[in-house]
């Protein structure tokens, strides 16, 4: 059985991790989902780490919700550095979900866009672990998370 860390923060302003465990639980079955939820963004290397190394995660999704201050923008960053030092530390891939408070331009705007973007990341995520062919087919597609996709480049020749 595979096991799949979920990381989130109380600083977030939705609650991220109900909608990518809701996510995960309708995409398929032989998995166990680990939750750990910290103060802030800059805690999620170390709840990753801590999902790798006490509860056994094969892969962690760390979610995040940088508020709007240039001083968020840097911890987001900071964080982002972090998890990327864990997951290369561990050998085991960490799927960074932030959603940035000006991202939106309405409290129900932030909703929807942390809810599609969470969901979204959860399904990357169970594909990384259990259909990693279906990320490489959907290669240089311009799939957007949360927003609209973007769709390929179309050549001009």
């Amino acid at each position: 059985m595979r096991k799949i860390g979920v990381a989130d923060t109380t600083f977030a302003r939705v609650d991220m991790a109900r909608y990518a465990v809701r996510a995960l639980e309708a995409s398929g079955t032989g998995f166990k989902i680990l939750r750990r939820t910290v103060p802030g963004i800059k805690d999620l290397p170390v709840a990753c780490r801590q999902l790798f190394h006490l509860d056994g995660a094969d892969l962690c999704l760390a979610l995040g919700m940088p508020g709007k201050a240039d001083y968020d923008s840097v911890c987001a960053h900071e964080a982002s550095l972090g998890l990327q030092y864990t997951g290369v530390l561990e050998a085991k891939p960490i799927v960074e979900c932030f959603v940035f408070e000006g991202e939106a331009g309405s409290e129900r705007e932030l909703e929807t866009l942390a809810r599609r973007r969470a969901e979204e990341h959860a399904l990357n995520a169970y594909r990384m672990l259990f259909r990693p062919q279906e990320l490489a087919r959907r290669a240089g597609t311009g799939l957007r998370q949360g927003f609209a996709d973007a769709g390929p480049v179309r050549p001009t020749h």
